[in-house]
C-alpha cells in the first residue's frame, strides 16, 4: 500500500480541527510524508531528510526580515520537505507575503492553521497513521482500482489487517467524519449496480453519513447516525430503505455499533453482519413473508438465529441441525408426512411473534379459530404445552434449523454476498 499522503494527512481530525488553509502547493497534496513533526528552530532544516510535514507556531517567523523568511522556505524546499504547516493568529497574525510567495514559487503546500490545536495531537495522530499505513502494507487485487471509499469498505467488510489511524484517515479521505456519539450502521444490497438506492435513504435519514460503493452485483455501505437522533438506529436505517429500495432488492442491515468505542473492529463488525445476513436473505426461506411487489428489507438482528445455526456454513452443520430437527419436532413430521398441513411453520410463526394468535393467524392468512385447531394440534403431536416458557427457545431454534435444513419451495436461489478477493 502505498505511503500516506499529504492529502491524507490533511483529512485527520485533529488537522481539521485546526482549520488549515492551503496557501500553496496545491499541486503537490499527493506528495507521500514520511513523518510529521513541530519545530520553531528556524535555522534548523539542515536536520530535515525529507518528507517531512513540519509544524510551527510562526514566532520565529514574526519580527524576521523578508529575505530571512525567504530563505527559511528555500531552504525547506531544497531539503524536500512535504510541507510547512504555520499557527497564525496568535503568535503571527498573519502569514507573511514574503512566505506565500516564496512557498508558491517553490511549490510547498504551505498550511495556515487558523485554530489553536496542541501540535502533540496533530503529531501523535499523523505518525500512527504513517506507521500503521507502513505495517498494513500489502499487495490487493482491486477491481475498483483507485476508488478509495470501495477499497475501505472492501477492507472492512474482509477484516483485513488495519488498524484504527489508518481506518480514519481514510475514511476522512472518503468524506465521512462520524461525529460524537454516532452510531454507524452496515448495509449490504443485491439486485442493483447502482449507489442511488444509499443515496435517497440517506437523505430520507438527514444527517446521516454515509461510505457506500458498488461492487459486482452488490452494493456495500456504512451509514453514521447522529448521536442525538433519537430511536432505535437499526429501525431506522431498515424504514428508510422500504421506501428508498425498489420491487426485488434485497437490503441487510447489520447492528448499530458506536463510532468511537471499540474502533475500527466494530466498524467491520457491522459491515460483515449486513453481508452475512444478505447471505442468509438469499439462500434460505423467509419465516415470514414478505411485502408483495415491493422490496425484501431485513436485518441481522431478525435472522440472528439463522446467523448462529449457520456458523462455519450451512453445510457444516446440516447434520447437527438435522438432528435437532427430529429429536424435538419427530411428531410433527411424521404428521406431516401423510397430511396436507403446515404445522412446523405455523409453530415457528407463532413463536416469533411473541405467541400473539392475532399477528400469526394475519401472517399466516388463516382465522382465529383455524390457528386455535392448529396450536391444539400441535401440543397433542408434541405432547407438550407451547406457552411453557421453559420450552420456547427449543422449539424456535427446531423450527428454524427445519427451515434451514429441508429448504421447502419458495426458497430464493443461492447467490453469494459481496467477495473481496486479495492476494499476500
Amino acid at each position: 500500500m502505498p505511503a500516506l499522503t499529504l492529502r491524507e494527512i490533511l483529512a485527520l481530525d485533529p488537522v481539521r480541527a485546526a482549520e488549515p488553509e492551503l496557501l500553496a502547493g496545491h499541486t503537490a497534496l499527493d506528495r507521500p510524508v514520511r513523518w510529521v513533526h513541530s519545530s520553531e528552530v528556524y535555522e534548523g532544516a539542515n536536520f530535515l531528510d525529507g518528507g517531512e510535514l513540519l509544524l510551527t507556531n510562526g514566532f520565529g517567523l514574526m519580527d524576521a526580515a523578508d529575505e530571512v523568511r525567504r530563505r527559511y522556505v528555500r531552504e525547506l524546499a531544497s531539503r524536500g520537505v512535504a510541507g510547512l504547516a504555520v499557527e497564525v493568529g496568535r503568535s503571527l497574525p498573519a502569514m507573511p507575503a514574503e512566505v506565500v510567495d516564496e512557498a508558491r514559487r517553490r511549490e510547498l503546500p504551505l498550511l495556515a492553521m487558523h485554530r489553536v490545536v496542541p501540535f502533540v495531537r496533530i503529531t501523535e495522530a499523523a505518525n500512527r497513521a504513517i506507521v500503521a499505513r507502513g505495517l498494513s502494507g500489502r499487495a490487493v487485487v482491486r477491481p475498483w482500482g483507485d476508488d478509495h471509499t470501495a477499497a475501505l469498505l472492501a477492507d472492512l467488510a474482509d477484516r483485513a489487517a488495519l488498524n484504527q489511524p489508518e481506518v480514519e484517515a481514510r475514511a476522512a479521505l472518503a468524506g465521512f467524519h462520524p461525529g460524537p456519539g454516532a452510531r454507524l450502521v452496515g448495509v449490504s444490497l443485491h439486485g442493483t449496480r447502482e449507489v442511488g438506492t444509499v443515496d435517497r435513504a440517506v437523505r430520507l435519514l438527514g444527517g446521516a453519513g454515509v461510505l457506500r460503493a458498488a461492487f459486482p452485483g452488490d452494493v456495500l455501505a456504512l451509514l453514521s447516525l447522529p448521536g442525538a437522533r433519537p430511536g432505535d438506529p437499526v429501525k431506522a436505517v431498515q424504514e428508510v430503505f422500504r421506501t428508498a429500495a425498489g420491487p426485488g432488492l434485497t437490503v441487510a442491515v447489520g447492528h448499530a455499533v458506536s463510532a468511537s468505542q471499540g474502533g475500527w473492529l466494530r466498524w467491520s463488525d457491522t459491515l460483515r453482519a449486513a453481508r452475512t445476513t444478505l447471505e442468509l436473505a438469499l439462500t434460505v426461506p423467509a419465516a415470514e413473508p414478505g411485502v408483495p411487489d415491493g422490496p425484501l428489507v431485513t436485518s441481522s438482528r431478525a435472522l440472528a438465529l439463522e446467523r448462529e445455526l449457520t456458523r462455519g456454513g450451512l453445510d457444516a452443520n446440516r447434520e447437527r441441525l438435522s438432528a435437532l430437527v427430529h429429536h424435538t419436532l419427530g411428531p410433527l413430521l411424521t404428521w406431516e408426512a401423510s397430511h396436507s398441513s403446515d404445522l412446523v411453520r405455523t409453530l415457528e410463526t407463532h413463536l416469533r411473534n411473541g405467541c400473539s394468535p392475532t399477528r400469526t393467524a394475519a401472517l399466516l392468512h388463516i382465522g382465529r379459530q383455524s390457528l386455535y385447531q392448529r396450536l391444539e394440534r400441535i401440543e397433542t403431536l408434541l405432547g407438550l404445552d407451547i406457552n411453557d416458557s421453559d420450552l420456547l427457545g427449543e422449539l424456535l431454534t427446531a423450527t428454524c434449523a427445519h427451515r434451514l435444513v429441508e429448504r421447502p419451495s419458495g426458497a430464493r436461489p443461492a447467490t453469494t454476498a459481496p467477495h473481496f478477493k486479495r492476494t499476500a
